[in-house]
């Protein structure tokens, strides 16, 4: 009996450990593919930004953005980490006035700029 509640007691604490992630079933987006096209990159950026329609992976990324914001990341993939690196890089270097919209829809405060800039220096 000992056994089965041990049992029980850690898959619930993998569950629970598992549920503080975020969906990975779009960690198979090519980000290099979309960084290098304007039209694809564009349409995620009018989602984000409320100018257009979302795909599902727009969606799903705007329902997660302001909590990756205040959590820092904490519950991304190290591929979402790593992704996110290079879209900020990316953004910050070739279209900074979309980077600022973005900035000024998700961090009006500017609370969330410095990790921004931590997270990719990291990188």
């Amino acid at each position: 009996m000992k056994h089965l509640i041990m049992v029980a007691m850690l898959a619930l604490l993998v569950a629970l450990a598992s549920a503080q992630k975020y969906t990975d079933k779009f960690d198979n987006i090519d980000v290099d593919r979309v960084l290098s096209n304007d039209r694809i990159l564009n349409n995620y950026l009018k989602c984000l930004l409320d100018k257009g329609p979302c795909t599902q992976e727009g969606r799903e990324l705007k329902k997660t953005l302001p909590d990756a914001l205040k959590t820092n990341c904490e519950k991304c993939s190290e591929k979402q980490r790593t992704s996110s690196r290079k879209v900020i890089a990316h953004l910050e270097d070739r279209k900074p006035t979309e980077w600022k919209k973005l900035l000024d829809k998700y961090d009006p405060e500017g609370i969330y700029k410095s990790k921004f800039e931590k997270l990719n220096k990291r990188s």
